[in-house]
């Protein structure tokens, strides 16, 4: 396994920002790390990295144990964290020669120039850090996390700041990445991750709640549907409070998101409340949790 975490927490003070938390990345996966902010994914991130101890548990990556060797561990790990540190008055090809030097790597021009290629940075890389879009940023930040060839990444946010293309390029590259080594994103964006990730996990208030395949997790949380109406004009709140197979709902414009374990009793009440209140319906259908609805029931509590 690239990633082995046992028994993992985190304490500050009376707070446990991470609790008991284990779970294993082996090469050639590409991990969502989900959860609302203060779930405890970046203290997560970090002590994986080395970058914070761990109260108790144990973090081994690639075979070195995160507290008893952590150079080894640093050497293995590629991190981008969630604010990417950067020295805004270096010169793109500065910065990365310094990070180069700093892990020692040989023939160093040539790596530097491949990274550059591969995250897209030529046009930039003769400018300052602090001339850079926030894109391009996080471009460098990328470029600095591969740059020692890594077999483990833990990307914190990588999408951050990027515009739609530009989103579409990095995804490409960190799915390719992907194929050779073990990647732990972290994002709150549900279509990037259905888009890169076969697998997730979901932390919620420091505790893993889920940790399983996409579709698996799909699978054993469609208990309940959506049925979606759209009406002409919206209708009252109140009303929709009367349905007795709806286990909650969610207003939209002229449409309402009703959740349901049966799906046919709700419709035929739908219909009889728009008959009994003379509203009226333009469309009705019925859909699956998705991803982004598990997570939102996952993590109800914050």
């Amino acid at each position: 396994m690239s990633i082995v975490v046992t028994t993992v927490s985190k304490i500050y003070g009376n707070q446990r920002a991470v609790d008991n938390v284990s779970f294993e990345l082996k090469k050639g996966e590409i991990v969502g790390f989900l959860g609302p902010n203060g779930a405890g994914k970046s203290t997560t991130m970090k002590m994986i990295c080395g970058y914070l101890p761990t109260t108790t548990g144990s973090i081994k990556v690639c075979g070195s144990d995160v507290n008893d060797k952590p150079l080894d561990v640093k050497r293995s790990v590629g991190y981008l964290p969630e604010s990417n540190p950067l020295y805004y008055d270096m010169y793109v090809r500065e910065y990365l020669e310094m990070s180069a030097g700093i892990h020692g790597i040989k023939k160093p021009k040539d790596r530097i120039e491949e990274m550059i290629a591969l995250t897209g940075l030529g046009k930039e890389a003769h400018k300052k850090i602090g001339m850079l879009s926030k894109g391009y940023k996080q471009r460098v930040g990328l470029a600095q996390a591969m740059l020692h060839n890594p077999d483990v990444l833990i990307l914190d946010e990588p999408t951050t700041g990027l515009d739609p293309n530009q989103i579409i390029e990095i995804r490409e590259l960190i799915t390719r990445i992907g194929k050779e080594k073990t990647v732990l994103l972290s994002t709150h964006i549900m279509q990037e991750v259905q888009a890169m990730c076969s697998r997730v996990i979901i932390i919620n208030s420091g505790k893993i709640v889920a940790d399983d395949a996409i579709d698996k997790i799909q699978q054993s949380n469609t208990k309940q549907d959506v049925l979606i109406v759209t009406f002409d004009k919206q209708p009252a709140t109140d009303l929709f409070n009367t349905l007795k197979h709806q286990s909650k709902y969610e207003l939209l414009p002229n449409s309402i998101r009703l959740f349901t374990n049966n799906p046919d009793a709700l419709r035929k009440e739908v219909m009889q409340l728009a008959l009994d209140n003379n509203i009226s319906i333009n469309t009705m259908n019925t859909e699956t949790l998705s991803l982004e609805d598990i997570f939102r029931t996952l993590t109800a509590n914050n």
